[in-house]
């Protein structure tokens, strides 16, 4: 057991609320909320730094580290909340400023984070915060990182430049190749393949993971903007911000399940980036329970989705401009509740 699981493992009790928790970033509050997975309910409010933009829990389940972008002036921070849920430290990145993806390491010693500001992907011991090494990227944008199953390798998709990156994390050898137009969201498949979908673009490329030549190119139209997979590997879900719906692909044979509408008719949105929008963005799927939780930052809400017939069937209220998502397994989830709603 290395120092920074020692460590963490001192800190965080176990904590023994039976359904779990999600937790989502409110950007514009600069707040994380630990909401309830039995019935949506909020449970405590976290202060983060300003404009929390993505959320990684730890492998054990006993961490979260939320990536502090900043508003108008760039951040260089992360916030490290632990111990009942309401705890946090905080880390301070130096120069490297625009901290965005973030993800642990298999053995939850390391977190590799992007840095916009930078070009670079960092890996920061968990425990201290201390920046242990800085992967030169380069320009474009390196935007949402995500990890080959072993751990070893790192993927970056760049937004500007329309490519992703390919870091060996023991060599720090770079490739780097084209994605498509405004490649923002990635993802690794059960099959080692790498999603990245492609927002400008309208679509989801799959990369061979070790050349990253193109093997697919999936439809997706209206702003393809993140990708994540179900728990079983048997589904791809692509959360497409201007149409305001959800793709639904089949992770093997690539087809299109389902595309699942997630604003409501009639209703009345918050100004976006893409104008008064419900704009989802961050998707998740619940690892014990048939449903997907998706950010609609638009409507400072997370629609819940049904797997079974792919379908809204709840709504759960969050702050201001909700958009990273991430869950805290039962076994860890918060005590000591906050103010409900």
């Amino acid at each position: 057991m290395g120092r920074a699981t020692v460590l963490a493992c001192a800190l965080l009790a176990a904590m023994p609320a039976a359904a779990g928790e999600l937790l989502v970033g409110n950007k514009s509050a600069d707040t994380v909320w630990r909401i309830s997975l039995e019935d949506g309910t909020r449970r405590a409010e976290i202060a983060t730094g300003a404009a929390p933009h993505e959320i990684a829990v730890a492998p054990d389940g006993r961490a979260a580290a939320v990536t502090n972008y900043g508003h108008r002036d760039p951040g260089n921070t992360l916030t490290l909340i632990d111990g009942d849920g309401t705890t946090t430290r905080t880390f301070d990145l130096g120069m490297h400023a625009r901290p965005h993806g973030v993800r642990f390491s298999p053995d939850g010693h390391r977190l590799l984070v992007t840095t916009e500001a930078s070009g670079s992907l960092l890996a920061v011991d968990a425990g201290t915060g201390v920046v242990e090494r800085a992967y030169r990227i380069g320009e474009g944008v390196g935007h949402m990182v995500a990890l080959s199953h072993g751990g070893d390798v790192a993927y970056v998709s760049k937004i500007r430049a329309g490519t992703v990156v390919r870091i060996d994390l023991a060599t720090g050898e770079v490739l780097e190749r084209p994605a498509g137009a405004g490649a923002e969201g990635i993802g690794v498949a059960p099959d080692g393949g790498v999603w990245v979908t492609n927002r400008e673009a309208g679509t989801v490329t799959i990369h061979d993971p070790d050349s990253l030549v193109i093997r697919a190119t999936l439809d997706s139209p209206g702003f393809p903007i993140r990708v994540v997979f179900t728990t079983d590997g048997r589904h791809a879900l692509v959360t497409n911000a201007r149409a305001a719906t959800l793709s639904v692909f089949d992770a093997a044979s690539h087809a299109l399940v389902a595309t699942v509408a997630l604003a409501e008719a009639g209703r009345e949105y918050r100004q976006t980036l893409l104008g008064e929008a419900a704009l989802p963005i961050g998707v998740i799927a619940d690892p014990r329970r048939p449903r997907v939780y998706v950010a609609i930052s638009g409507g400072n809400e997370v629609a819940v989705v049904d797997t079974a017939h792919w379908e809204v069937v709840d709504r759960w209220a969050t702050g201001d401009e909700p958009d990273a998502l991430a869950i805290v397994p039962p076994a860890t989830a918060g005590q000591g509740d906050g103010p409900a709603d």
